[in-house]
């Protein structure tokens, strides 16, 4: 199950690895256990998710790839401050998402998101084949189906936004899908527009004008229509947020 689907259907860690790796890992990103802090003995966490010294110390090299924790001889694995961890993979951002929402991490995503995405989509708009550009107006059609709960609708938003990546044909756009997926899961779990029919039908119209600027090879229509849609995600999920309390100014800029 991909990071979108657990956090708005929820899932649990399938092995010992994953559920030490789990547990360690959000309580870091969580803030229950605090940067720079020490973690506990190899033997008190051994003993406390009952597991072997082996899958303790692979757990360890997981939290240290992430950029989380780092361990030095004599002293301890001590938890590394923020600034070192990976923030565009997918377990640290589902963490960060678990661990409670706010207008200020929402806005980090959207404005990422809006530097990234809009490109990516401009030079679809410059690479994408026939075929290309035939399967994401299949998949703008397939967002329109009104049978859609938050979890179909979402994937099938998902897909198209990761199918505009890959016809960009530019690897470092293609690698950030898990900041993709984060966001578009924060904003289906709040607000989906699966819980009302005209918001189905308006998000497959939004994302079809992408499609119909790729087709026309259009790139300034292509990065404001792409633009469009990831502000209102960004709009549905803060009112969600806020509860209709009045926003600053959005940071995006348009292109």
């Amino acid at each position: 199950m991909g990071l979108l689907q657990a956090a708005i259907a929820g899932s649990a860690a399938r092995s010992s690895h994953a559920h030490v790796v789990g547990a360690l890992g959000s309580a870091i990103v969580g803030g229950e256990i605090a940067e720079g802090a020490l973690l506990p003995s190899d033997d008190a966490l051994t003993g406390r998710f009952s597991v072997s010294r082996t899958v303790l110390r692979e757990a360890m090299k997981t939290l240290a790839a992430k950029g989380l924790v780092r361990a030095k001889a004599k002293v301890g694995t001590r938890v590394l401050d923020r600034a070192h961890w990976n923030m565009f993979d997918a377990d640290i951002l589902h963490w960060r998402v678990e661990a409670g929402l706010d207008e200020n991490f929402l806005l980090d995503l959207a404005t990422t998101r809006a530097a990234i995405e809009p490109a990516a989509a401009a030079l679809a708009a410059r690479r994408a084949t026939p075929a290309d550009i035939a399967r994401l107006y299949a998949i703008a059609d397939r967002l329109g189906d009104l049978n859609h709960d938050r979890v179909s609708i979402a994937n099938v938003d998902l897909e198209f936004h990761l199918a505009i990546a890959a016809m960009s044909k530019n690897p470092f756009m293609q690698s950030i899908s898990s900041l993709i997926e984060a966001a578009l899961a924060i904003s289906f779990k709040l607000s989906s527009p699966a819980d009302d029919a005209e918001k189905i039908r308006e998000c497959a119209v939004n994302h079809r004008r992408i499609v119909e600027a790729i087709e026309r090879g259009d790139e300034a229509a292509t990065r404001q229509a792409m633009l469009e849609v990831i502000e209102v995600g960004v709009e549905r999920t803060r009112r969600a947020l806020r509860q209709e309390t009045p926003w600053p100014e959005p940071t995006m800029q348009r292109r």
